[in-house]
């Protein structure tokens, strides 16, 4: 049995699954805010001019890259005509043990190490990505090798995110045999510019430092001048709403994104701490939503609810409670925000639901993470949902 609409895509029937609550709540507090969104995709979509950028940010549901990437292939595969550019990437595999989205491969050469912003403490500065490499020798590579054959980006400009102690280091970018210095340097704010270039399916940065020197990278953004829709995706392992604050460059790097709608996905791992305190969940978030809104006082935020999940105490597994408690409060920040809920909890059938996800092989056994078939649903469900809207 499978369900379809108009523009959205068939699902798999699941009898635990509670279809009827894949609908966006729109909040009614600030109406303008959601209209204004939503004209101008509609814009986008009609004349194939200007653009949307979607800013997906959260933890590990995130930096795997099933989830966001799902929508991000439905968005386009429905629209081809305004496939944008792929945006912001992060070469999460350049570090030991550190799992990078499943479209695109990261290969390096030479050791690199790896700060994120779960530390409460942080070794480098970070930016937007909430998480960072750098070089520990002095010849090393990094090459991002895009892997989906479904949606192909065209890249025309790079803007890498980075650092150095020497500030006359120059990264090298290598497309295919081809080697290029950038075309603008930007100290101060920890960008080297790469423009009039072609990439379409790899490209590399060679980073040659002296004297002790490394050299840092917070991040790699991939634009053109295409009109249309850039899904870009910022994810980090365990990482929870106060992390990203602890990001030092996070705001000044908002303007790079220029984001009309930013995905929230924040607060699996706030609900599972021991000392979970809802009020300052709810103005951590508030604070973080107040950075996005400097830059675009009319940006729309969307929240997704935790899922529905699991903790283990010893050989034992609990269901976690504190779902209830964020969901409550995602409906209070779209309220105080003019903004949205996708209610994944609900959708997934709400407490205990997890084991049904899991036997059905949609869920992993840590009862926390989905598989990749259930990251897949889940994309296409919110993919609906911002259809139906």
């Amino acid at each position: 049995m499978c369900f379809a609409q108009p523009t959205q895509v068939l699902l798999d029937y699941y009898p635990f699954i509670n279809y009827s609550a894949d609908t966006l709540y729109i909040a009614p507090t600030n109406p303008s805010i959601s209209q204004t969104f939503f004209a101008k995709f509609d814009t986008v979509v009609t004349h194939k001019t200007g653009n949307i950028n979607i800013v997906h940010i959260g933890a590990s549901h995130v930096q795997a890259g099933t989830f966001p990437h799902t929508v991000r292939q439905l968005l386009l595969r429905t629209f081809p005509e305004l496939n944008a550019n792929r945006g912001l990437v992060f070469p999460y595999a350049a570090a030991p043990k550190c799992n990078n989205p499943a479209d695109y491969r990261t290969r390096s050469v030479g050791r690199f190490g790896l700060v994120r912003n779960v530390y409460q403490e942080h070794s480098k500065p970070l930016g937007i990505s909430g998480i960072a490499v750098y070089t520990l020798d002095s010849i090393s590579e990094i090459r991002i090798v895009f892997r989906d054959s479904l949606t192909n980006f065209l890249t025309t400009k790079i803007t890498l995110l980075g650092f150095s102690q020497d500030s006359t280091f120059l990264p090298i970018l290598k497309i295919d045999t081809v080697s290029f210095l950038p075309t603008k340097v930007i100290l101060e704010k920890r960008r080297f510019i790469y423009e009039n270039i072609c990439v379409t399916d790899s490209f590399a940065f060679i980073f040659v430092t002296k004297d002790s020197t490394d050299f840092t990278i917070t991040g790699i953004l991939l634009e053109s001048e295409n009109p249309g829709i850039t899904y870009h995706s910022i994810g980090v392992n365990g990482a929870s709403v106060d992390a990203f604050l602890r990001c030092e460059h996070f705001e000044e790097d908002i303007e790079l994104l220029c984001p009309d709608m930013v995905i929230f996905g924040l607060g699996i791992n706030d609900a599972s701490e021991a000392d979970y305190n809802p009020t300052l969940f709810k103005e951590n978030y508030l604070t973080l939503v107040n950075q996005f809104k400097k830059l675009n006082p009319d940006s729309f935020f969307l929240f997704i609810t935790n899922n529905d999940s699991y903790k283990k105490i010893g050989k034992k597994y609990y269901v976690n409670r504190n779902a209830l408690k964020v969901r409550k409060i995602m409906y209070e920040l779209a309220d105080e925000t003019g903004g949205a809920v996708f209610d994944q909890f609900e959708i997934m059938g709400g407490l205990q639901s997890m084991e049904k996800w899991r036997l059905a092989k949609l869920a992993q056994n840590d009862r926390v993470h989905f598989t990749k078939s259930g990251y897949e649903l889940m994309g296409k469900l919110l993919f609906n949902a911002l259809m139906r809207r």
